[in-house]
């Protein structure tokens, strides 16, 4: 057995930094698909508002019934920018959510849509 067979793996070091890493994107992506799934919730309420009556009061009022039952937080119907378009309802919204990492570092989430 004079021939030295060459070892493959991972070595602790690379284990370690890999688990790191990879602890360090669940961290981040259990805080980042909330507010996906809250941004997902806001637009169906904007769609459904949107053909909810004539009136801005009537398509605010609905937003916020339905942002009531769905949780959402971010926004609410006094924030919807209603538009007509070609005769039309648009309903329009933007907001940002900021997420806390650590120390003074913040991952900043930027969304907007409008109706369909």
């Amino acid at each position: 057995m004079s021939h030295v067979q060459r070892q493959r793996g991972i070595t602790l070091i690379g284990l370690l930094f890999w688990g790191a890493l990879i602890a360090i994107l669940v961290v981040i992506g259990m805080q980042v698909v909330p507010a996906w799934q809250e941004s997902v919730s806001i637009q169906h309420a904007v769609d459904v508002a949107a053909r909810a009556g004539p009136t801005v009061g009537d398509i605010r009022t609905k937003f916020d019934k339905m942002a009531e039952v769905d949780y959402i937080s971010s926004i609410s119907g006094k924030n919807l920018q209603i538009t007509k378009v070609d005769g039309n309802v648009v309903v329009a919204y933007a907001y940002q959510k900021e997420i806390h990492l650590i120390g003074p570092a913040y991952l900043l989430l930027k969304f907007a849509g409008k109706s369909r």
